[in-house]
């Protein structure tokens, strides 16, 4: 039999259908991925009606064969790999014809970089057992993320030079994943990810919307491509997920899919062996013509980090201000606020989005009447709690035509507690997911003059080789500048250096000026994240008058501004209660 590269040069394959969702309108409840034990007789059936309906390429149903969805140890897990391949195996043999077979790899769920990295093994050790059964292709299919895959594809190279490894993402209508990673930037990826042999899209979407998202791309040449897309987009009926009966006119996008060079077309959730019949029959219609002539070309290099063009700064150090929202309509004292700001010299004046997740005016549109009303450079932060990828891009959208082009990126204080039972955060993805939609942004949106976006540092962090870690991953996300969390000791400081040192960031110090004992014990005891010692605290009498409080604050700014301006590339100060003409005094020295 042809290796699947060589025949990939002259010829299309047509992928199955959806096992998971076939197999459940069978009649069948849970996953089908255990029936690889319990029934593997259906599905070597069902193999076997996706061969006779004109597929020569059938994926394992090993989808959610992981420790993570079948809840259960590894031992058992590998034995429905196993069971898996075998019975794909067996079906190609009954079949009498020459049919690929992808050893199919599903997403495990992530929640943190820990997590991610605890997958990529297991995703690992899963190719290991499709290997040991003989496997040459393995796909890795509706992925949201490309992180540590780059990685997993390496080792398999290395275990296996000749395996083929194919890659499919899920994607909305919009050609975004959950994560916020654009087509365009998938398809770079992979241009770039030299143990990667195809790239292609799954799930999520519908036919006639990748069409349009693949007719205005530009699809890379140095790599295979694959669309397997939804027949379309369910209803709930009697509480049972269905799709409509489209198969003709799936068959028809599939077509003109087909006709743009795509080298891998089939289905994907709702597709049936009726519905890959239908896409054989349009496939034999191909002209042999749309075939690119895929080579092991030189891949993309990775995209350099952007040099940093924050702004142009007033001085050797930079100065950003915080200055709150009104937890109302009255803007008056926020813009008295700001109005003294352009007496200081400050650099950058930012607005919080909602902190500690009670209700702000929107940063935002605050940062778009500052601008408007004072002519300070200003940046709002945006948060990921409140607002899903559609709703950033729009909010973005908004304020570049408003003329804020800079922002701070954060994942955002959760809701607090007692509101948790009417209010609903959304956090579809964290900072770094944001990032990756706004450099998506830049590439195809705001090309001559791109948004300049940064994050924030937790120097606190108990594991600080996890902050490093996310600070290098949001660099690499296009960000250009980092704020820190405040910072009241030399143990703070330190850190702070470490991880410049180790990451090469432009880092603005945190610097609050706390201006009572009252504001100093509640930082200390209320604020996640921000660490007063109990020496800074004791600085402040109980019955200090105002101005004495301040001129505390004033001299332990002044204290933390010397003791780190040796590494420190500017400083970013949040004073309490939008006490703005503090800063002045701050800056004398």
């Amino acid at each position: 039999m042809i290796e699947v590269k060589e025949y990939l040069k002259k010829n299309q394959l047509l992928s199955d259908g959806a096992f998971g969702t076939y197999y459940a309108s069978l009649g069948n409840d849970g996953l089908s991925e255990k029936a690889n034990i319990i029934n593997p007789l259906q599905v070597k059936q069902i193999h076997l009606k996706y061969i006779e309906s004109g597929a020569n390429l059938i994926r394992t149903n090993t989808f959610s064969a992981n420790t993570q969805s079948l809840q259960c140890a590894w031992e058992e897990t590998a034995e429905y790999i196993r069971a898996g391949y075998r019975i794909a195996r067996e079906a190609v043999k009954v079949s009498g014809k020459e049919i690929y077979i992808a050893a199919d790899i599903g997403p495990m769920e992530t929640t943190d970089h820990v997590q991610n990295s605890q997958n990529s093994k297991e995703y690992l050790k899963i190719a290991e057992v499709f290997l040991e059964e003989g496997a040459d292709i393995i796909l890795f299919e509706t992925f949201s993320d490309t992180e540590g895959l780059r990685e997993v594809f390496k080792e398999i190279k290395e275990k296996n030079p000749s395996v083929f490894i194919m890659a499919q993402f899920a994607l909305n209508q919009h050609g975004y994943t959950e994560h916020g990673l654009g087509i365009h930037r998938i398809l770079e990826w992979a241009s770039n990810t030299e143990s990667l042999d195809l790239i292609g899209f799954n799930c999520g979407v519908g036919p006639g919307h990748l069409l349009r998202l693949l007719s205005q791309t530009t699809l890379p040449k140095d790599i295979y491509i694959s669309a397997l897309p939804n027949a379309g987009y369910p209803d709930k009926t009697a509480g049972r997920v269905e799709f409509l009966g489209n198969k003709e006119y799936f068959a028809q996008k599939l077509k003109e899919i087909g006709e743009l060079g795509v080298h891998v077309l089939g289905g994907c959730c709702g597709t049936d062996p009726d519905y890959i019949a239908a896409v054989s029959r349009v496939m034999n219609k191909l002209e042999q013509s749309v075939f690119r002539n895929t080579t092991d070309s030189i891949r993309k290099k990775d995209i350099g980090i952007v040099e940093n063009n924050f702004i142009n700064i007033q001085s050797d150090k930079m100065i950003a201000i915080e200055l709150s929202p009104p937890l109302n309509a009255d803007s008056g004292n926020i813009m008295d606020a700001a109005n003294i700001l352009r007496q200081c010299n400050v650099d950058i004046v930012n607005f919080p989005d909602s902190p500690s997740g009670r209700t702000r005016a929107d940063s935002v549109l605050m940062a778009v009447k500052v601008l408007h009303e004072t002519g300070l450079n200003v940046m709002p932060h945006v948060c990921c709690r409140d607002k899903n990828a559609i709703a950033i891009r729009s909010q973005i959208l908004g304020a570049y035509m408003n003329g804020v082009k800079k922002f701070l990126v954060v994942t955002g204080d959760p809701v607090p507690i007692h509101a948790r039972g009417d209010i609903k955060s959304v956090f579809n993805f964290d900072s770094i997911g944001m990032m990756k939609i706004m450099q998506q942004m830049n590439e195809e949106q705001f090309i001559k003059e791109p948004l300049i976006y940064g994050g924030a540092i937790n120097q606190t962090r108990r594991n600080i080789e996890v902050e490093i870690n996310r600070v290098k991953r949001k660099i690499e996300a296009g960000a250009t500048f980092f704020m820190t969390q405040p910072a009241f000791s030399d143990q703070d400081l330190e850190r702070i250096r470490y991880i410049k040192k180790e990451t090469g960031a432009f880092v603005l110090c945190g610097i609050m000026p706390l201006v009572s004992r009252k504001n100093a014990v509640f930082m200390k005891n209320e604020m996640t994240g921000i660490e007063v010692p109990e020496e800074v605290v004791n600085r402040y009498e109980i019955n200090m008058t105002k101005e004495e409080g301040e001129n505390i604050g004033i001299l332990l700014a002044q204290e933390i501004m010397e003791k780190s301006k040796e590494f420190a590339d500017g400083y970013y100060f949040s004073i309490p209660f939008n006490r703005t003409y503090l800063l002045k005094q701050i800056l004398q020295k």
